[in-house]
């Protein structure tokens, strides 16, 4: 399994938000069944590596159709603004 990317990030407010792209190293979702985005960090310092984009490095929404063993199967997902949170928008129940 190869780890899906973060190919997009509408969460401006966040530390790791650079033109829409996530430069986080990986990033965690969720809780056992909120798919937001637990790397969120509002600073005012930037942070992650410009150069790189964002993987997933672990998904704890069990009840998400794409969690595999914690992972996620999809190839690239999107964050953006659900209600005050920063999500998953691929999070699709089971």
């Amino acid at each position: 399994m190869e780890m899906a990317t973060v190919t997009k990030c509408d969460v401006s407010g966040c530390s790791y938000n650079s033109d829409s792209l996530c430069h986080a190293l990986a990033i965690t979702i969720g809780d056992e069944s909120n798919p937001m985005c637990d790397t969120f960090c509002e600073a005012s310092m930037k942070g992650g590596d410009q150069s790189s984009m964002a993987g997933v490095g672990a998904c704890k929404v069990a009840c998400c159709s794409h969690n595999t063993s914690l992972e996620c199967d999809c190839s690239e997902i999107h964050v953006g603004h659900k209600g005050q949170e920063a999500d998953c928008l691929n999070f699709e129940a089971q």
